[in-house]
């Protein structure tokens, strides 16, 4: 008997009316329609989309093809266009239970689907939902007319709204403005409007629980990462919106938060456009490779500008597919570019050239760059690049054309800083502010692409983006900003949407700071201000193996020889010498010394001589320190030196040196050259061993002690010339 009232108990609460109500009062998901306008599908358009797209909602675009009359955010009033479309679209629209969702599109992102849109639709108990702001617009004066809420948010957003299709059709139909006249207003007077409020049955959402406004409530939301999901929470009133409008001025925020929302970039998956869109290369012959014009900066005086162009050289490209345009503003690099156009000009399409002599500001030079771009018909990307970055992924151009984004720039970084080529985020009067997630970006711990609000030192942009969007000749222009950010600015102000990639390592860019032009081979002084192009540049590419894997020799007793320099920098050294050209004579009396007297005297310039001293003791305590403290454990190093210089031997100047001790705790004597091809003869011996080195490796080094235990000559030249450089260290 209990069980039969268990199941007739079960049975009223299944069939109750209470509960049948229950049922037919959820709003299927096929009664929601999403109306939107967009004129241009723009960069904010297609994100808009992609997250309409992930939720399964069904849109309808508005406006499509028209001339856009309804003003901007920077501009009010505006927006008229906008109710005219909607008013015109419910027309066509005859069913009564039809839930029609009005919003934006290049600024709004839905972070969920419809079920739970529209069941916090029916939960607000109103016919018509409006998205609510903390601030007034455009009318300051109807404040007061605003109904109170005892909490939450009080006025009219005009961005984003919910409500069935007869109440909206009722709302709009004394619509008869302009396309330029203001929808915001519009609205907002039907709200304040008791009559029509209750007619209509609108009501706003006060606390973001539908539609977050970004516009005055930037503290309140913050990204909510859970269970693989990306939200935005608003933390004043706990909610988790489902549509996010980045109205007004808020244009950054929503494009912040639209690196993750919805799920674009998580931690359980990491980036999930990257793989989106894409534009392969492979597979396509040489002939078929988008055509490139790659613009060349060179603004001001530069290091290793030689090896910027062996880079773009050593670009895995089909170079019958590029074209250059070189603008160089520094006559001290005229040289190096025009030894690198004499080698290698004709393997490009083409190549054009702007010299100092041609007196072009760089502004200027910008816009010719992207003109031989625009009005080459063939032309599918601009790859910009200034002389200070170093590409060191020879991939970066194929990487980059296809990701398939309309604006893109690899990220750049600068050894042992946080400096990158991009900013995560702009201070109030546009300059640099640093985003969240900006650490962990630069750090690789979150990796994908990220819409930024500034790049700079390189980008690459689609030919048809600069021939519609960004044609305009003022670019780079502005009454208060930097060309860079001026530049970054009118390409935001378009509604482009310029993409940062930290995919990939690509490189980095140099730092300009105290570049000094008035030496033969200035990037040896530049062992402190770029450290890791110096030791690219200029140290043995074997040299890491002597602490590793102890590739390290011992042709004497006590005497260690190992790489320490390239063959580019014992070239640079010797011609660096050659070229200041003061060479002792090679007596006694030596005024460079202190007490004025040499007692067993060389043929040599000293390195203070060529104001190289604090640059070659960085050098010893670099790379010379370890080795040392490796061989003769227990002995630690300072690389002070009262001697270090480059001598010269020549058969008819100097053509050895007598049996000596060297004044120094160890002594480290470099190869300059190469015996059998710059000079025979030469060498080391080391007489209490009777063992010579007489086959010195160019850039190899000897070290050995310099008192008491290795008393050691010069071996003859006799035809050539040596050089080596020679430090006597800890004296």
């Amino acid at each position: 008997m209990r069980e039969v009232l268990i199941f007739l108990v079960f049975l009223f609460a299944t069939f109750s009316p209470l509960h049948c109500n229950q049922q037919q009062g959820l709003i299927p998901e096929g009664d929601l329609l999403v109306l939107t306008v967009a004129t241009q599908e723009t960069d904010g358009f297609r994100r808009f989309m992609r997250s309409a797209k992930l939720f399964n909602y069904t849109i309808k675009v508005l406006g499509r093809g028209e001339t856009w009359k309804g003003g901007d955010y920077m501009s009010p009033p505006g927006g008229g266009q906008k109710v005219r479309l909607l008013k015109s679209a419910l027309e066509d629209i005859h069913e009564e239970n039809k839930v029609i969702l009005f919003v934006e599109s290049y600024d709004v992102i839905f972070s969920s689907g419809p079920k739970e849109l529209l069941k916090k639709f029916q939960q607000a108990k109103h016919k018509v939902v409006f998205s609510a702001e903390t601030l007034i617009w455009p009318d300051r004066h109807l404040e007061d007319k605003h109904p109170h809420v005892r909490e939450g948010k009080r006025f009219l957003g005009a961005g984003g709204f919910i409500g069935y299709a007869p109440n909206l059709k009722e709302m709009l139909s004394d619509w008869s403005g302009a396309d330029s006249d203001s929808d915001q207003l519009f609205f907002t007077k039907i709200y304040i409007n008791p009559e029509k409020r209750k007619s209509i049955n609108i009501t706003l959402d006060n606390k973001c629980r539908l539609f977050q406004n970004l516009h005055g409530a930037l503290d309140e939301v913050v990204l909510k990462f859970e269970d693989g999901r990306v939200r935005a929470r608003n933390v004043l009133y706990d909610t988790l919106p489902v549509i996010i409008h980045g109205n007004g001025p808020t244009k950054l925020q929503i494009n912040y938060l639209g690196n993750y929302i919805p799920n674009l970039w998580t931690f359980e998956t990491g980036c999930k456009i990257s793989n989106e869109d894409l534009r392969p290369l492979s597979g396509l012959q040489e002939s078929e490779y988008p055509v490139v014009v790659i613009g060349v900066f060179i603004q001001q005086a530069t290091p290793f500008v030689t090896v910027f162009f062996e880079r773009l050289l050593n670009l895995k490209y089909p170079k019958n597919r590029l074209r250059l345009f070189i603008y160089n503003q520094e006559s001290h690099h005229e040289q190096q570019v025009l030894t690198f156009l004499k080698h290698h000009e004709s393997e490009y399409q083409g190549v054009k050239l702007i010299g100092p002599e041609e007196d072009i500001d760089p502004v200027t030079s910008r816009n010719i760059g992207f003109d031989m771009c625009r009005d080459d018909i063939d032309c599918e990307y601009f790859f910009s690049i200034d002389v200070d970055v170093v590409l060191k992924n020879e991939d970066t151009l194929k990487i980059l054309i296809e990701l398939n984004k309309p604006f893109i720039a690899p990220m750049m970084t600068k050894p042992g800083r946080l400096w990158t080529n991009f900013w995560g985020a702009l201070s109030a009067d546009g300059y640099y502010a640093r985003s969240e997630d900006y650490v962990d970006i630069v750090q690789g711990r979150r990796m994908g692409l990220w819409n930024v609000p500034y790049v700079s030192n390189i980008f690459l942009v689609k030919a048809d983006t600069l021939r519609t969007d960004l044609k305009a000749p003022d670019l780079f222009e502005s009454a208060t900003l930097d060309p860079d950010m001026a530049f970054c600015a009118n390409v935001r102000n378009k509604g482009i949407f310029m993409f940062v990639t930290n995919m990939h390592t690509f490189g980095r860019v140099l730092s300009t700071d105290n570049y000094q032009t008035n030496h033969l081979h200035n990037d040896l002084w530049q062992i402190f201000e770029n450290p890791v192009e110096w030791e690219e540049r200029y140290i043995h590419e074997n040299y890491s193996k002597i602490l590793r894997d102890g590739l390290i020799e011992t042709p004497c007793p006590d005497v260690y020889w190992f790489p320490i320099f390239t063959d580019v920098g014992c070239n640079h050294l010797v011609e660096e010498m050659e070229n200041f050209g003061q060479w002792s004579g090679g007596g006694n009396v030596d005024t460079r010394i202190q007490g004025g007297y040499e007692n067993v005297p060389t043929i040599d310039i000293h390195m203070n001589q060529v104001g190289y001293e604090k640059e070659w003791q960085k050098f010893l305590l670099d790379y010379i320190a370890p080795v040392t403290e490796k061989m003769f454990p227990g002995y630690y190093t300072r690389a002070q030196f009262d001697l270090a210089f480059v001598v010269r031997y020549k058969p008819d100047e100097q053509p050895s040196l007598r049996p000596h001790h060297d004044a120094s705790t160890f002594t480290i004597n470099i190869a300059l050259n190469q015996v059998g091809i710059d000079y025979q003869g030469g060498g080391c011996r080391f007489l209490r061993y009777d063992c010579s080195i007489k086959a010195p490796r160019k850039g190899w080094a000897l070290m050995h002690p310099g008192r008491l235990t290795h008393y050691h000559e010069g071996l003859p030249t006799v035809e050539g010339v040596r050089y080596i450089a020679v430090s006597f260290v800890d004296p």
